[in-house]
């Protein structure tokens, strides 16, 4: 337990900094633009993750798992699945970049209602590379556990990120929110590139070369898990937005953007110090028993913390709104409420989830990112039109409550 501690003390304060910076960019973005501009850029920011999810989807969680199982036997060891991650990358790249510049305006018509903003999406599409090998490198980093060195290349890599968007907002309002948007996880990349460029397992025959058919099948699992993840949420996010907005407009969509970027940015703490710590630590466990018994020891420790934090936030509402926002954003704190009861419920479904990727059960994570998915949007398609933006929030609970009980139910099964 004296590990969980040490890198929940890490990530609490790269996490503290993510926080402060993302309370300083809402407040920046709330009095340039209000509710709407909420909106827009809960869109965009949508859509970034989804594309990065795409780029990034052969240099997370697989890489983690390789990486940590076999840093024993030395970097040459580990190197085959490097290799077999940069060649995805390249191939996803290349597959995905032509037809979204090419449909750039399209996607901008359905993301914002107006094509004006295709150049946006061909911005995000072309800095796709660098936040992949931005995570291809924290991924190394993670399954090495060298946690120190991954939460302070984080912590650089988030300030300077934050500089620009602040400066790019500042300077050109709406257009500056959605290209800081686009750019923020091309920067952070980059950073992570450059501040690892001279670690041992940097060298370039580790990373470029020939692999093998069998580490490129075992990377290829995991990409598709994260190519359904980096799909499913924010897609149906973006649907649960549109839904709002045409029942309830989009003032009333800035309002709910408002609440969940507040879940968002205090529940980084716990995401970050779990996949830091949770993952490679499942990923070295070798029984069901032994993996069931791992998650109720960390439940033990996160679910009164969290629990602890939603009570908090939601008595400090009212001072968060006054501070984050302005007060066009008032209608928001009734929102609450649901919104952190969901949220509790989701981090406890999340740790039950947890061995679906430490052990590769590919078929068990698509179809309950899938699923759960369609289950999120389906019933806010019946809830929005009578209860308006709570209607997302309730959605939100219910989708998470039946997602929890899923996975306690299955856990042993794809713990094997």
């Amino acid at each position: 337990m004296r590990t969980i501690f040490s890198v929940t003390a890490m990530s609490a304060l790269l996490t503290l900094l993510r926080m402060l910076l993302g309370f300083i960019i809402v407040k920046i973005v709330a009095v340039y633009s209000g509710p709407n501009g909420m909106a827009l850029l809960g869109q965009v920011q949508n859509m970034v993750n989804s594309l990065n999810g795409i780029a990034n989807s052969p240099a997370g969680n697989g890489i983690v798992r390789y990486t940590a199982q076999n840093q024993d036997k030395g970097d040459e060891y580990c190197s085959g699945w490097w290799k077999a991650s940069i060649q995805l990358i390249l191939l996803i790249t290349v597959l995905f970049a032509v037809p979204g510049v090419f449909f750039s305006a399209e996607i901008s018509q359905w993301l914002f209602q107006t094509k004006h903003y295709g150049y946006v999406v061909q911005l995000a599409i072309l800095l796709m590379p660098l936040s992949a090998l931005g995570t291809l490198f924290s991924s190394v980093l993670n399954g090495k556990q060298q946690y120190k060195r991954f939460i302070i290349t984080s912590m650089i890599s988030v300030l300077i990120s934050s500089a620009i968007i602040i400066a790019l907002v500042a300077l050109f309002s709406i257009e500056g929110i959605l290209i800081a948007a686009v750019a923020q996880s091309a920067a952070i990349g980059l950073v992570l590139v450059l501040s690892n460029i001279a670690q041992p397992w940097t060298k370039m025959k580790l990373w470029w070369g020939s692999s093998t058919n069998e580490k490129r099948k075992e990377i290829g699992l995991y990409m598709l898990m994260a190519l359904t993840s980096s799909l499913t949420l924010p897609i149906s996010l973006i649907l649960i937005r549109n839904i709002l907005v045409d029942h309830a407009g989009w003032d009333a969509a800035g309002q709910w953007q408002a609440v969940w970027k507040i879940s968002e940015v205090y529940l980084g703490i716990i995401t970050i110090s779990l996949s830091t710590y949770f993952i490679p630590t499942l990923s070295t466990l070798k029984s069901p028993d032994d993996i069931i018994n791992k998650i109720h020891d960390v439940l033990k420790i996160i679910l009164p913390v969290v629990a602890v934090v939603a009570i908090i936030v939601y008595m400090l509402r009212d001072v968060a709104i006054f501070i984050l926002f302005t007060k066009e954003f008032s209608a928001s704190r009734d929102l609450f409420a649901i919104q952190l009861i969901g949220d509790v419920v989701k981090v406890v479904g999340w740790l039950y989830a947890c061995p679906m990727i430490s052990r590769g059960a590919t078929k068990w994570f698509i179809f309950s990112e899938i699923f759960f998915s369609m289950v999120f949007v389906a019933v806010g398609w019946v809830l929005i039109p009578k209860f308006g933006a709570e209607g997302a929030n309730i959605a939100y609970l219910v989708n998470y409550s039946l997602y929890l009980i899923f996975m306690v139910a299955n856990v042993r099964r794809f713990s094997r």
